[in-house]
């Protein structure tokens, strides 16, 4: 499968779960959220690892996957929590500003898209900042603390899309495994410190599971996304996932999406056009 088309996936895969535990982040410890939901990705991307039979790549890659995994750790705590706390609408589209970060690395780095795929990056880089009005339509204004998570999750993810690249070079799925392991021994400390309650309700675990999952598949998705296309339109388009949480947040938790909103996820479609045509 094309590049591009590897990383919508991802979009797709990471909108959906970031839908899902902005919800039961709203009704459980988020530190209860993040253990359970990375131990179920970690074990996700251990089996893939497992059925494949390939060995690891040397240690430079992983130690950049383990460093992914720290940056993964904090924005995944910064955007749940933001998701948790103001509105889906506004905090999803400010996180995915971070792929401004590998935009520029690539820049740095000298590798150039073409034409139409720099022009498809403007648009949906665009998108995006439309997408992520203070203000929502009827009023619904993001919260100062709403607004900082978000931003912090979006340097966060950004380090870890240049990262993850990198890691991937040597193989994507270990670079995936190396990252989720980290992440989740720094998610498990925290939890042996704050303590969080890990009573579920009946239809909790399901979901954790599932979001464990998206999660992990999504960043697997967009490992191998780079090592098919730059860096820089796989991370555009795996920051797509906005639309999908926003479209979700509208369609099931009613949350009104403003004109310019709306006008963002128009030019974040037309960007992805011009990049997976270009």
């Amino acid at each position: 499968m094309p590049g591009p088309l590897l990383a919508l996936a991802a979009s797709l895969s990471w909108g959906l779960g970031d839908f899902l535990a902005g919800l039961r982040t709203r009704r459980l410890p988020l530190v209860t959220v993040l253990v359970v939901s990375q131990a179920a990705g970690l074990a996700t991307i251990a089996l893939v690892v497992a059925v494949r039979g390939a060995g690891p790549p040397d240690n430079r890659h992983l130690l950049y996957g383990s460093l992914a995994g720290i940056c993964g750790a904090v924005g995944l705590a910064a955007l749940y929590r933001g998701l948790a706390v103001g509105p889906m609408s506004i905090v999803a589209p400010i996180s995915a500003t971070a792929a401004v970060v590998p935009v520029v690395f690539d820049l740095a780095s000298g590798d150039r898209p073409s034409a139409a795929q720099a022009a498809g990056i403007a648009l949906a880089v665009l998108g995006v900042v439309l997408a992520s009005q203070a203000r929502a339509a009827g009023g619904s204004r993001a919260s100062a603390e709403s607004v900082g998570l978000a931003l912090v999750a979006a340097l966060s993810f950004g380090f870890l899309l240049v990262l993850l690249g990198e890691a991937s070079e040597g193989d994507p799925y270990w670079g995936t495994l190396s990252m989720r392991t980290t992440s989740f021994s720094l998610l498990v400390l925290a939890a042996l410190v704050l303590r969080p309650s890990f009573a579920l309700g009946e239809r909790d675990l399901p979901v954790l599971l599932l979001i464990g999952v998206l999660d992990t598949a999504g960043n697997a998705l967009f490992a191998v996304a780079t090592t098919e296309s730059l860096l820089s339109v796989a991370a555009v388009l795996g920051q797509l996932y906005p639309v999908v949480t926003v479209l979700l947040a509208r369609l099931v938790l009613g949350e009104r999406i403003s004109r310019g909103q709306g006008v963002g996820v128009v030019s974040a479609f037309a960007g992805v056009a011009l990049i997976t045509a270009g």
